[in-house]
């Protein structure tokens, strides 16, 4: 007996359609499921059969949980070789969706973390459920918000994507489309009849989905928005905890208590990877640059720790090293971010370039 296809990829009705189908591990993804949806979708960018393409998933636990997380550390405790490839497509099927010349649709039902926001964010219509949890988690283990997060979070309202990358915030619907992060609000129970008036009209995808949009409730993020403003609008990791500091209400102690979890490296990542994406000019300068993050964080002393402590032993106790802030400096931080010799650099594919 075969094992299922990870991805379903097929023509119906003039929609092309991608199902993520590992509902196991809640469609983590790995280097062939991208090259799987990378091959579809070229396939269907120049067919005058596909009208537009939608990406939904098999089963209900969750959209996408991320990347193959467990494969990324054991290649990152080597060469990292096998991570640089699963990062090489994975980053180019992310440039892919983002230049897609038809619309794009993903049915964002439940959990999308890290790699399923990187393949769901570039898509024109990104739907929402009220099973809908949005986070970029990374911090948490020594890595950084990439996919795209670079280009997508400091593009949101004010500085809500530098709170979200540093903290790993988990939000909901009322929240996301608020945000925009999402553009519509479905309850599940509506997917099935947009799927079928999708397949009918599969050429305008947000008209079928504001035909059916609902409300998402009150978004609970809104009062809290003067505040990120004023405390995460800070361009250093210490400026952002001592404004914490100063503040001194329940909200912001409870943010400087999340940051005081996270890896010191990642944070300081993160941060400069989303202030320096918020001035490049193209989605594929930002993927270059998570590109050199990727390949080098993932060999780092705190990645390692990070998914040892999250996800191999489950202690939720890891040591990060340097352990504060104050001891990862620019020097880290700049052998990070620096080029890669030009052969080895992240390039989009072929037919993008």
């Amino acid at each position: 007996m075969t094992d299922e296809p990870e991805i379903l990829a097929r023509i119906q009705s003039g929609l092309g359609r991608i199902t993520l189908n590992r509902p196991k591990a809640i469609h983590a993804l790995n280097k062939g499921m991208c090259d799987a949806m990378i091959a579809a979708l070229l396939a269907w960018k120049d067919d005058p059969a596909v009208k537009s393409v939608l990406i939904d998933h098999a089963g209900e636990r969750g959209f996408c949980a991320g990347g193959d997380i467990r494969m990324i550390a054991k290649s990152g405790a080597g060469d990292a070789s096998e991570a640089k490839a699963f990062f090489h497509a994975e980053y180019r099927l992310n440039h892919l969706l983002f230049e897609y010349p038809k619309p794009v649709t993903a049915l964002v039902d439940g959990i999308v973390m890290g790699g399923g926001v990187g393949i769901s964010e570039p898509a024109e219509v990104r739907i929402a459920t009220e099973r809908t949890t949005y986070a970029m988690p990374e911090t948490g283990i020594g890595l950084f918000p990439d996919v795209g997060g670079g280009w997508f979070l400091p593009r949101l309202p004010g500085f809500v994507g530098t709170w979200l990358a540093l903290t790993g915030a988990r939000l909901k619907a009322a929240d996301t489309v608020f945000l925009g992060i999402h553009t519509h609000y479905l309850p599940t129970d509506a997917l099935e009849a947009f799927r079928a008036i999708l397949a009918a009209d599969p050429a305008h995808p947000a008209d079928v989905a504001d035909g059916l949009e609902a409300d998402a409730g009150e978004p609970p993020i809104e009062a809290h928005l003067p505040a990120i403003e004023r405390l995460f609008g800070h361009d250093t990791l210490e400026e952002i905890f001592a404004a914490l500091e100063a503040d001194g209400s329940d909200w912001a102690n409870a943010q400087l208590a999340i940051l005081k979890t996270k890896s010191p490296q990642s944070m300081k990542v993160s941060l400069r990877q989303l202030r320096t994406g918020a001035k490049l000019d193209s989605f594929a300068d930002n993927m270059a640059m998570e590109y050199r993050l990727g390949g080098r964080v993932v060999r780092t002393h705190d990645f390692q720790e990070g998914v040892r402590a999250v996800i191999v032993d489950k202690d939720n106790a890891p040591k990060w090293s340097p352990a504060d802030i104050e001891g990862v400096t620019d020097q880290t931080l700049d052998a990070l971010f620096a080029p890669l010799p030009a052969d080895e650099e992240w390039t989009p594919l072929p037919q993008l370039a």
